[in-house]
């Protein structure tokens, strides 16, 4: 059963997948496509044409723009906005107001189980790898590794995450999880 509230602005033209729920006044645009089992909360923003995958959470307040793609099972946290141009301008060198037609939309991907803190920003042109783990507050300009651990403005790797999202530690094997006893190559693999 898909739930979406009744102040949320849900386009026609959206595929919106079974179990998803779309909370309070949010905007899901033209040609989105959002999986199954996804959160969208309050006050998302989701661009024309984004797709995003299965078991995604949105939380509130977050803008998620043209050349976003989302893989499944991840979480973006509040305030987080993913961009899409490199040379913003209103006008182009004449005065004349910008169309879609003067500008490339660059594209950023959110690898499978990967995690982005809240008001993060995502620079065009970026992959946050799966499982990585963006810091709250890090402005991401180049990308992620798998299960990377990113903090900052610019975001800098600082160590590495495992797939339940506990810091990994160096052992002899490689790295291991204190949590769920997990281990990994150094770095880890995708």
């Amino acid at each position: 059963m898909i739930r979406i509230h009744p102040t949320a602005d849900v386009s026609p033209r959206a595929q919106i997948g079974d179990g998803t729920s779309i909370w309070h006044q949010a905007q899901v645009r033209e040609g989105a496509h959002i999986g199954q089992e996804c959160i969208i909360g309050k006050n998302v923003y989701i661009d024309f044409d984004v797709p995003i995958g299965n078991r995604v959470k949105i939380q509130n307040n977050c803008s998620i723009y043209h050349g976003a793609i989302l893989e499944d099972g991840v979480f973006i946290g509040p305030h987080v906005v993913t961009t899409n141009d490199l040379y913003p301008r209103a006008i182009n060198p004449d005065g004349t107001l910008k169309r879609a037609a003067d500008w490339e939309a660059g594209a950023v991907r959110i690898c499978y189980g990967a995690a982005v803190g809240a008001r993060s920003v995502i620079l065009p042109g970026v992959t946050i790898g799966r499982f990585a783990m963006v810091g709250a507050g890090a402005v991401v300009t180049a990308d992620v590794p798998p299960h990377g651990l990113v903090v900052g403005a610019p975001a800098r790797l600082i160590g590495y995450v495992c797939a339940c999202g506990r810091r990994l530690r160096a052992a002899e094997s490689g790295l291991v999880c204190a949590h769920c006893t997990a281990t990994y190559s150094n770095p880890p693999a995708g």
